[in-house]
């Protein structure tokens, strides 16, 4: 089954963790990258399949936007990413993130 990939952008860290936590709690996914973006922005990637991806992403923005000082920058869904994509970017599933799937 396809895999998709869920990502939010959030302004500070507070609110990307409020958001990785609500995303992991709220459908079957895994968190397969986390980063900080430019001007204090943060990054946090999910995968999993479509049906769980997207209302994990609903959950995180939720979740985000509620945290004090909070705000969801932007965020993305890609129902099947190609494996040239998975390759370059850092999207997979790697040995640390394994045994989460």
């Amino acid at each position: 089954m396809p895999e998709a990939v869920g990502v939010i952008q959030t302004l500070g860290f507070p609110a990307v963790l409020a958001a990785a936590d609500a995303m992991v709690k709220a459908a079957r996914v895994t968190i397969v990258y986390y980063d900080i973006a430019e001007s204090g922005n943060q990054v946090v990637a999910v995968r999993g399949t479509t049906s769980e991806v997207r209302p994990s992403v609903e959950a995180g923005i939720e979740a985000a936007n509620k945290t004090v000082g909070g705000e969801v920058i932007t965020y993305y869904i890609v129902p099947n990413p190609p494996d040239n994509v998975v390759s370059v970017l850092p999207i997979e599933y790697t040995e640390k993130v394994e045994r989460f799937r």
